[in-house]
């Protein structure tokens, strides 16, 4: 009877085991599929409110007008990226397309894929035109980026020596400006009353003084002349020499800012015809033209860019 007692105990303590276990396992496996199941749900609200916000950035974007502007990169670019906060104020997407060649900017917006240009001056814009049958304006003057006159191994103007390499660029009105420079700074002599509006070329050059002039595309006299010999010396456009890292404050010679060249050589807003007035044009001007921008250049440039608005 005992035995049959202890058998009896035995057996039930096993069985109230077994049922602990069990409860045990079922409280786990019940408290993993909440946690999973919790997981889950935050993971679809994650989902829910990336989704969502997704959904309101291209609800903001297509809420606003693109504007499309091609500019070179420095300064351009780099002074439109100013006032993209303040056209989107204005309903408008601005978009900055880049290019590194002074013809393409202007194909593009004759051709429509640009709304604009920020990039040349008038007198190129008029060179352009004559000779690609293009009709694009000026809407606005925005800034002047004086030329200036760089030495290799040259501290001064009275150091170059005769026969010299003089590298400037080659198209008609940055061929000129680069001319009138170096009249203005004794290096060569050019036929009386050369100016900017009618301009001249190399075949003008009265006296060269025995230096060696050579002409190259624009966008090429920086590295022509970061490759050329020592005593060789170089006129080179505001944006490039930017560009190249080389300081206005080093330069041989600069052109006289307060001069008529700061206007005939202000670098402009360019449109198709007709487009001057537009509400595009007006906003894209308007941001442009503001303290905000002034300043920057300023900050930014130290005299390589002068606003003139």
């Amino acid at each position: 009877m005992k035995k049959l007692k202890r058998t009896f105990a035995f057996l039930f303590t096993l069985a109230l085991a077994a049922a602990v276990t069990g409860c045990s396992s079922g409280s786990g496996e019940t408290s993993q599929a909440q946690t999973s199941a919790e997981s889950k749900t935050e993971a679809a609200d994650t989902e829910s409110k990336s989704a969502e916000s997704a959904a309101d950035t291209e609800q903001v974007s297509a809420e606003l007008e693109k504007l499309v502007v091609g500019a070179t990169s420095t300064p351009h670019g780099e002074i439109l990226e100013q006032i993209k906060d303040d056209l989107a104020a204005q309903g408008y997407d601005l978009e900055i397309v880049i290019f590194d060649d002074y013809v393409l900017p202007n194909t593009s917006l004759q051709e429509g894929s640009l709304d604009a240009n920020y990039f040349q001056h008038t007198p190129y814009l008029n060179s352009f035109n004559e000779s690609n049958g293009t009709d694009i304006v000026s809407a606005a003057s925005i800034h002047y980026e004086p030329f200036g006159l760089y030495g290799n191994g040259v501290s001064s103007l009275a150091d170059v020596t005769e026969g010299a390499t003089i590298i400037i660029p080659a198209d008609d009105s940055n061929e000129t400006r680069a001319l009138l420079l170096l009249e203005q700074e004794g290096l060569i002599t050019l036929p009386e009353g050369a100016n900017a509006v009618d301009g001249v070329t190399t075949l003008d050059i009265v006296d060269s003084k025995e230096y060696n002039i050579i002409t190259v595309q624009a966008d090429t006299v920086a590295a022509q002349f970061n490759n050329s010999d020592s005593g060789s010396i170089a006129v080179i456009n505001g944006n490039y020499a930017l560009a190249a890292g080389l300081n206005i404050s080093n330069a041989l010679a600069v052109e006289d800012a307060s001069g008529s060249a700061a206007q005939t050589y202000a670098n402009i807003i360019a449109v198709r015809n007709g487009d001057e007035n537009s509400a595009k044009t007006t906003a894209l001007v308007n941001a442009l033209k503001t303290d905000k921008v002034k300043k920057y250049i300023e900050e930014t440039y130290n005299g390589a860019v002068v606003a003139i608005f």
